[in-house]
């Protein structure tokens, strides 16, 4: 469902989903519902930006390192020095980070610019092509 190229399209196969699975897999179903609004946000973002949004990992990987690291941060006397041991691996590990796709669209992002299923949004709701384009993922 997450990579079909438009909302409708999403939403589409959401209500396939739910048609065929919705007796034997109802806990599924309600949940899939229940967080529908949450998972189909990123269609309200800029095409290019899709493949980060669609991940939790932005936010999981950079603190992998530092629970790794949080026993050994306990053996500080002070919190201090704690939170500068902490502080200098994630630097460490920003550097590895992957590169935002299309940086140049964060301020249109920022500034409250309107995208539909990727894809600004003129004043009058007329759509404009990105000259950013994303990678495909075969569904």
């Amino acid at each position: 469902m997450p990579y079909a190229e438009t909302k409708a399209e999403c939403e589409r196969r959401r209500d396939e989903f739910v048609r065929t699975y919705r007796r034997t897999e109802g806990k599924a179903v309600d949940t899939l519902l229940r967080d529908w609004d949450r998972m189909v946000t990123f269609y309200s973002f800029p095409q290019a930006h899709w493949r980060h949004l669609r991940t939790t990992n932005i936010v999981e990987s950079p603190f992998a390192s530092v629970r790794l690291r949080t026993d050994a941060s306990r053996r500080y006397k002070r919190v201090e020095g704690a939170k500068a041991i902490i502080w200098k691996m994630l630097r460490v590990a920003e550097k590895s980070w992957r590169k935002l796709n299309a940086p140049d669209l964060l301020p249109l992002v920022a500034s409250g610019m309107t995208f539909k299923d990727g894809i600004r949004l003129k004043s009058g709701h007329e759509r404009q092509d990105m000259n950013h384009q994303p990678e495909r993922t075969a569904t």
